[in-house]
Parts: structure tokens; sequence; C-alpha cells
């Protein structure tokens, strides 16, 4: 077992509930989800999800509801001018290239406006059971603090977990990073006397120095 593996492994160990905490029934719907939730918490998107979805949780009625009731509906999320244009642009897309589902390929899911690597991968893991490994700001917090990167970058670190990890762990291993990072090595202050993983972490080695990422 490599040290990338094993790592992750007592990170999923210490996580076993760890899973998708963004609120969905279907594909389209964890799609809509996820593109809301960058930059914004899981909480703050359920909140306003449950409106959304109520009226709007269907392709075809997100294609063709209002600009101005979607920003009504989502404007205590982050960038909800941006966000909004981008999901009834993808409803649209969705209904006339693929017949009103959300595809099941990278290449076709970061075609639609708002999608990046990291919503796809979240849509391909927890949507269709595809691996997949998406980096949110957690997972590349956790993965530079622990030496399982040299990167900041999302994509480098994708490749770097993803490399060293066999791909039934994929899915396991994000959620599990991600509620490490939420609930224990925090941006700021993170509680390192409650966490195992001190003796393999560079941030726990070097507390203090100026080049370990803090956020």
């Amino acid at each position: 077992m490599n040290r990338h593996t094993r790592v992750i492994k007592s990170i999923c160990e210490m996580h076993p509930d760890a899973e998708c905490e963004l609120h969905y029934k279907t594909p389209f719907q964890l799609l809509i989800a996820t593109i809301l939730s960058a930059q914004t918490t899981d909480i703050r998107v359920n909140i306003v999800t449950k409106e959304l979805f109520r009226d709007y949780g269907e392709v075809e009625k997100m294609a063709n509801v209002s600009p101005d009731t979607l920003r009504s509906i989502i404007r205590s999320i982050g960038f909800y001018n941006s966000k909004s244009e981008n999901i009834i642009k993808t409803s649209k897309i969705l209904i006339e290239e693929y017949h009103s589902s959300v595809p099941e390929k990278m290449e076709e899911l970061i075609k639609l406006p708002g999608v990046g690597r990291k919503t796809a991968n979240v849509v391909l893991s927890n949507a269709f059971g595809i691996p997949a490994f998406a980096v949110d700001t957690h997972v590349k917090r956790v993965s530079y603090r622990l030496g399982l990167t040299k990167s900041t970058d999302p994509d480098i670190v994708e490749k770097d977990i993803t490399s060293k990890i066999p791909k039934y762990m994929y899915t396991k291993a994000h959620h599990a990073i991600i509620f490490h990072g939420r609930r224990m090595c925090k941006a700021q202050k993170p509680e390192c006397d409650r966490c195992m993983l001190t003796s393999d972490c560079n941030y726990f080695k070097n507390k203090g120095v100026n080049n370990i990422v803090k956020k």
C-alpha cells in the first residue's frame, strides 16, 4: 500500500459517514445544486434548492423560468447573477442537445455553462456512480497539507491523487477529505490535537511557516 492510499484510507476511517451533503433527487438537480455550490456552503445551497426544486426541479421548467424569478430565488447565494444565467443556458442545452438528460461523460459536462471539472466530477461520481475525484477548496487544502500534492492547482491535485489510489476509492476519498477539511483540518485554526494524521502532515510539522497553504 503506497503512502497516498494509506493516508486517504485513514481519513476515510476517521469519517465513515462522509457523503454528498447536497440535497437532490435526480442527476439534473445535483448538477444545478453543484453549480450553485461554488464558493457557497452546502447548507446555504440546500436552503435555496428546497424552494427552487419545488417549483423548478425539472429541466423543462428550469429552462423556461424567467431570469428575474430565478435570481430572486437564489439571491442569497454568491454570484447569483452569473449562476442564474448559466443555469438557464445549461437547462436549454440539455433539452436541445441531450434529450433533457444530463450527459454521463466528462467531456460533455464541461461544455455546459458554469460546469468545470469539479462540478462534473461531483455529478459523475454521485449521480452515476462513475469513479471520479472532485477537488474543492477543502480537498486542495487538506491534500497539500498532508503532502499528497505539491500543487494548489485543482487539476494537478486531482491527477496527483487519482494516479496513486485505486479507482474504487475516488468518490469516498473525495467526501472523506471534504469532511476532514470542514470538521478538523480547517483553513483557520485546524484542530491538529484531534487528528490522527499529524505524523504524515507537513502543516503540523511546519506550523507557522509561511509557505503552508491556509486557505
